[in-house]
């Protein structure tokens, strides 16, 4: 299978995540910031996610930095891949459409922030960060080099294991109860079912 089919999707693929992207962000920087936990290990973690996620595999698309790890492409990854990267990014414009203006790059908190539980948040916390683990996975299937397709998963991972603990216990310190409630009934990266969140 052409290699340049692989580049074409992922290039693709990354132009649709900044394109979704891209308008929440100018949308949100005029709002003022009430809370925040941005600190050097967050900063170093979202630098390390970027250059997973955008940095390596454009270097791979552009250049043959990377070469010594190529493998042959397999049509049937490769469409395993590219489900997986519309699904991410379906989840990924989800996400923000339904945030609004509350979402942040970093652990901030915006005035008038709210807890949102409705549209795709209202069975997943983090459908974020679930639709970003699905373009990782996307990118290892859709991107044929040993060290450039798992640098997204890599990296965005321990961004995830090490965010999602202190996002969470910001939201607690703000909505308490409320959101230990949401907790309950919902998963944090893949929907619960119903008989377990009502048992909860």
């Amino acid at each position: 299978m052409d290699p340049l089919i692989s580049k074409a999707a992922v290039f693709f693929s990354l132009f649709l995540f900044i394109l979704i992207r891209w308008p929440h962000g100018s949308r949100n920087k005029d709002r003022q910031v009430n809370e925040d936990r941005k600190d050097g290990l967050e900063v170093g973690l979202l630098i390390g996610a970027w250059l997973g996620t955008t940095v390596i595999p454009i270097l791979w698309m552009t250049t043959s930095l990377f070469q010594f790890a190529d493998y042959p492409l397999h049509p049937v990854t490769f469409g395993i891949g590219v489900a997986l990267a519309a699904s991410g990014l379906w989840l990924f414009h989800c996400s923000h459409r339904d945030l609004g203006t509350l979402w942040s790059v970093t652990l901030q908190m915006r005035d008038g922030h709210q807890l949102i539980t409705a549209g795709i948040y209202n069975r997943i916390r983090h459908p974020m960060y679930s639709a970003m683990t699905l373009m990782g996975v996307a990118q290892i299937l859709m991107l044929p080099n040993w060290f450039a397709g798992p640098a997204y998963l890599l990296t965005f991972g321990l961004l995830y294991l090490i965010r999602v603990g202190r996002e969470e216990r910001m939201m607690l310190d703000r909505f308490g109860a409320e959101y230990e409630a949401y907790m309950k009934r919902t998963g944090r990266l893949f929907p619960v079912s119903q008989a377990k969140s009502s048992a909860s």
